[in-house]
């Protein structure tokens, strides 16, 4: 996760397992936040929104077997959570800051289509040398939790 400081706004970069781009995509703070905590192992007193999700999906017996962030149009990218329940495979659509948090908070898989990443990826400089990818993304949860706690709510409005 990033800030991007020309908007002030929260990104997710999702980076490519074995390459070296990423998928960048703007989410709002609140969704930000709930991945943040997922990421950290934050514990809140009541759920989140995500969390009521996870609980909702295992209480039917449900597994979400992976999410797939699918496609951008005009702008607007859009998700899949893929879930395995008694013996049938469903695909419901999202937003990819939601699946995401979900994923988080399920340990689930999570993939974007090769032709979304071949469109829409960049290659993001997301550690120095000899940083390891715990430790990159350490810094870049500290960094975005900073923000987090600078940020005000009239930075939101339009």
């Amino acid at each position: 996760m990033r800030v991007d400081l020309q908007s002030n706004t929260p990104v997710i970069l999702l980076q490519e397992k074995d390459g070296e781009r990423s998928l960048p995509i703007f989410i709002g703070a609140p969704e930000a936040t709930a991945i943040a905590f997922a990421i950290q192992g934050v514990a809140v007193p009541r759920p989140m929104t995500h969390d009521l999700m996870k609980d909702l999906v295992e209480q039917l017996g449900a597994r979400v077997s992976r999410v797939v962030v699918t496609e951008v149009r005009d702008k607007t990218y859009f998700a899949e959570i893929h879930l395995d329940v008694a013996g049938r495979h469903l695909e419901v659509s999202s937003r990819p800051s939601d699946a995401v948090a979900l994923a988080a908070r399920t340990g689930s898989p999570l993939f974007v289509e090769d032709q979304l990443m071949d469109d829409a990826g960049v290659l993001v400089e997301i550690g120095g040398e000899g940083e390891g990818e715990e430790a990159a993304s350490e810094e870049l949860v500290g960094e975005f939790l900073q923000f987090l706690d600078n940020v005000r709510p009239e930075d939101f409005s339009g």
